[in-house]
């Protein structure tokens, strides 16, 4: 049965203030219906690392979640451990750093089609900042990074059908327009600014929340800006 829950996509970016994240955790842990949610925390795009974990992990307790720590970005990791502690979580959470070392060490330990099973069956999901764009289907890199005609997209987990990328305004999201034109004609993404949280429903609608939401569209080969994501109560 398709039981299927919102997943939930966070920039956060805001670490001078990481209280302003409460509300937001306090939003998602309440889609369990549990008072204390527990919280499997995977950190393969910043290499299980200890500070990210330990900074991360006092705001999910702050906001009323417990936390488990699921190490894979290792070689030997223990994969049976790591399934039964997502399996036995009431939240998955997808950590920041870098998107295609992340999605490696998924793959390596051929975590995909696992996540996406208790997905279906389930299982909340969110992500901040290059765990959100993990959570998506598709991010961009470069064969050539000096070399805009080098850029290629590579698979994503999926479980939101959408491309976004975070915190990246000052950079004019430079890499989300140049991976929105090789999604093809129309396809759009998202960049959720410093703060702000996308909700993407089971059916594919895309929310924005407490910010606006950039949007670009692919046209004529380009990715063209469109009206953005206006949260509700936001003029």
């Amino acid at each position: 049965m398709n039981t299927k829950k919102p997943v939930y996509l966070l920039a956060g970016g805001n670490w001078r203030n990481p209280g302003a994240m409460t509300p937001l955790l306090k939003m998602i842990f309440a889609e369990t219906g549990k008072p204390q949610p527990c919280v499997a925390y995977i950190g393969t795009a910043n290499g299980d690392d200890t500070f990210f974990f330990k900074a991360i992990a006092l705001l999910i307790k702050s906001a009323g979640a417990s936390v488990d720590r699921v190490r894979l970005a290792k070689n030997q990791a223990d994969v049976d451990a790591a399934k039964q502690c997502l399996q036995a979580a009431d939240i998955v959470f997808v950590s920041g750093g870098d998107v295609e070392e992340g999605m490696r060490w998924l793959v390596k330990h051929d975590l995909v089609t696992f996540l996406h099973d208790i997905y279906m069956k389930g299982k909340l999901f969110f992500g901040i900042s290059a765990g959100s764009i993990m959570l998506g289907t598709h991010w961009v890199r470069w064969e050539n990074p000096k070399d805009d005609a080098t850029a290629e997209l590579f698979a994503c987990l999926g479980l939101a059908p959408v491309v976004c990328d975070t915190h990246a305004e000052k950079d004019g999201w430079d890499e989300l327009r140049a991976a929105v034109p090789l999604l093809g004609k129309n396809r759009k993404g998202y960049g959720i600014p410093t703060g702000g949280m996308l909700r993407v429903s089971p059916g594919g609608k895309v929310e924005a929340l407490v910010q606006p939401a950039a949007v670009y569209q692919a046209r004529a080969g380009q990715a063209v800006e469109i009206n953005p994501l206006i949260p509700r109560g936001i003029k």
